[in-house]
Parts: C-alpha cells; structure tokens; sequence
C-alpha cells in the first residue's frame, strides 16, 4: 500500500533532524593510572586491618581504642569501593 504524502513529510521532517549532530564534551575513555593500584590498595589495607584486629584478640592494630578499628578498617575499604565505582 502506497504511503500518503503527509506520511512523507513527516519521516522527511524527522530525518532532517537525526542529522542534526550536537557536539558534547566526553569523558576520558580511560582512567587516571594510580586509579587501580589505589584501589586494590584500600582494599586489601582495609581487609589487613580488620584480619589484625580479630587474630589478635582485638587488641591491635591501635590498642586501645577497641571497637573503633573496625570503622577504621571498613573505612579503607569504602574508600577502595568508592573508587572502583570511578573505573573505565
């Protein structure tokens, strides 16, 4: 079945604008190369100090402050996380 005329003009109207092509800023396609390294490194940093504190019967990495060096060792590993999120 032919298509009607303002058919036509409607698709022409649409293809003149798929033309049109807007140039935007990119993202760098890669990422900075202390990226990963310090990454991987927060991580395991995290993971060590937590391992510490429970094979040591929660006396180190720093005595005396108990509890606290589970924060101190999820911290580590948020920051690690928080940039693997940053990764290309």
């Amino acid at each position: 079945m032919p298509k009607s005329k303002l058919r036509k003009k409607v698709i022409e109207k649409h293809s003149h604008e798929a033309q049109v092509v807007v140039d935007a800023p990119h993202a760098p396609l890669e990422s900075p190369k202390w990226l990963a390294p310090t990454m991987v490194g927060g991580c395991l940093v995290g993971l060590f100090w937590i391992v510490t504190f429970y094979v040591t019967q929660t006396k180190y990495p720093i005595p005396g402050i108990g509890a606290w060096n589970m924060i101190i060792g999820f911290s580590f590993i948020g920051v690690g996380f928080s940039l693997a999120t940053r990764w290309r």
